[in-house]
């Protein structure tokens, strides 16, 4: 599936082999500053989660007349990138600069992430509100800890804090109409059953 102008996608992966992504924080800080590199400048970010073996993230691709490669320059349409192969190009070359800076800092070797990495386009509001969820609870599911609203490496304590990062949180906010709503919706959400068949198994 390839990743296609001002629609919106979950984007995971995981460790080949189960291996872990993340070995110690830097690790975290590393990735989020390639990942501002590498896709901010063709994905608005809504929401994400990194855990030690994998990582869920929901994004929009911008539209096609205003991406830019970097803050200053505009994208030649005719000779700098073809069409949405471009997009998943850039994620492409976000994990490999990742993977190699891992691999050098190790000394590890071969495939560091699971290929290909998943896509799934998300069809509606319900399933937008849903994968947010899901997405900011994963770190309990998984019992990295025992309440998501305290893991350290996904948006809902951005969205919450209001400190800079790679999420749209004023977005996100007027989604959900405000911070008191996004955060009742999370305390009132239980289940993903009704998304379930849309998540590939990520444990």
């Amino acid at each position: 599936m390839e990743l296609e102008y001002g629609k919106y996608f979950h984007i995971y992966n995981r460790g080949n082999n189960r291996e872990n992504l993340f070995y110690e924080e830097r690790n975290y800080d590393y990735f989020l500053k390639q990942y501002m590199k590498h896709i901010v400048p063709v994905a608005e970010t809504f929401a994400y989660c990194l855990m030690k073996n994998h990582f869920h993230l929901m994004v929009r691709i911008k539209d096609e007349d205003t991406m830019r490669l970097d803050n200053s320059e505009r994208f030649d349409k005719s000779e700098r990138f073809v069409k949405s192969r471009m997009v998943t190009n850039q994620f492409k070359n976000f994990f490999i600069s990742y993977a190699k800076a891992i691999n050098k800092a190790y000394g590890r070797t071969g495939a560091l992430f699971q290929r290909p990495f998943g896509r799934r386009e998300i069809t509606s509001d319900e399933y937008f509100a849903r994968l947010m969820y899901y997405i900011h609870s994963n770190p309990q599911k998984h019992r990295f800890v025992k309440n998501f609203r305290t893991y350290p490496y996904s948006s809902y304590t951005i969205v919450l804090s209001g400190q800079p990062g790679i999420v749209e949180r004023n977005k996100v906010l007027e989604w959900f109409g405000g911070i008191d709503a996004f955060v009742e919706f999370h305390n009132k959400m239980t289940d993903e059953q009704t998304i379930s068949n849309l998540i590939d198994e990520d444990d």
